[in-house]
């Protein structure tokens, strides 16, 4: 072994494949590079909204775009250290908890950002379809309670990522990888691929599906209106699939990957699940323009005709 971070780095065998893979330059310049755009657009976006959220108290889901800006916040920040790694030909000089924290926030944010914006499409469809319970339900309780739960998954997530050792040395190579290359011989590393392929249902499939619905029924209700509803349509279908092209991608193949992993123990697919990861790193970027978008077109008031053909009402959106 050899002290890498002033700490012995548990050495791992691999074949030449995946060295070759790993130092190749898909991982060592275009993910990085990838990466850097994400954050030279992404961190002052961010930081910008989140500014501009905390000073407003009177929008109700405020609290809920403040909690998705700030996951992409620290999503954004802890990929400078993996820009690093990846330029550095995926060679981790920082110490092993820096590894397991930037590993822990990535699967956070991953589980973070899907159950923000399959709220989000709740708040939408309510707003947009049953109007009249819209404006008497209790938005600030709902968006409160959104956003506990947004960061309770968020924690859940994380934990697992900090109980086992996410950085290895290469044998016979002067390398230190973070979370690229695994050990599942042990027990417990081995039990984590089925919470992964777990997570992936619950955190993204399920979701997902939920988030289809409502905004598939958003388009579906608009559509049949005799109102003036086609920039809200657009809007709409415009974030349905723009989070789709970010989100599908990089989870389909983490769970190919998961399930190739455990049947076979081979690592083949997970060098194109982290190409996938270059597109999901672009949410982060897009999240509140997107919902900027869809706030605007839908305007702050509007008069529309309700679904059961009563009288025309007001619907404030925030």
């Amino acid at each position: 072994m050899r002290t890498h971070f002033k700490i012995q780095v548990p050495v791992i065998n691999v074949s030449a494949n995946v060295i070759d893979h790993t130092t190749g330059i898909v991982s060592t310049r275009i993910i990085p590079s990838a990466y850097i755009l994400a954050i030279f657009i992404g961190i002052p976006s961010n930081v910008f909204v989140l500014t501009c959220l905390s000073g407003r108290k009177n929008l109700s889901s405020g609290t809920l775009y403040f909690s998705l800006a700030f996951s992409d916040l620290l999503l954004l920040l802890s990929l400078t250290l993996r820009v690093h790694y990846h330029l550095n030909n995926n060679d981790w000089i920082f110490r092993e908890l820096a590894c397991k924290g930037v590993t822990a926030c990535f699967y956070g944010n991953i589980c973070c950002s899907i159950h923000a914006h399959m709220c989000i499409s709740v708040m939408r469809y309510i707003a947009v379809i049953h109007p009249f319970f819209y404006r008497t339900m209790s938005k600030k309780y709902y968006a409160i309670c959104t956003s506990l739960s947004i960061w309770m998954v968020f924690a859940i997530v994380m934990i697992p990522e900090f109980m086992i050792q996410q950085s290895y040395q290469v044998l016979e190579q002067k390398l230190v990888t973070c979370h690229d290359i695994q050990s599942y011989e042990k027990t417990f590393n081995r039990a984590l691929i089925p919470y992964r392929l777990s997570l992936i249902c619950l955190g993204f499939i399920l979701p997902s599906l939920v988030i289809t619905f409502f905004y598939g029924s958003i388009i579906y209700h608009l559509n049949r209106s005799s109102h003036a509803w086609k920039p809200y349509i657009k809007a709409s279908t415009l974030v349905f699939g723009i989070f789709f092209v970010c989100f599908a991608p990089c989870n389909a193949l983490l769970f190919a990957h998961y399930v190739k992993l455990y049947i076979q123990q081979q690592y083949d697919l997970y060098y194109y699940y982290k190409a996938a990861v270059c597109l999901y790193s672009f949410h982060s970027c897009l999240d509140h323009f997107l919902l900027y978008l869809l706030t605007k077109t839908s305007t702050s008031q509007v008069k529309i005709r309700s679904f059961s053909s009563r009288a025309s009402i007001a619907l404030s959106m925030r």
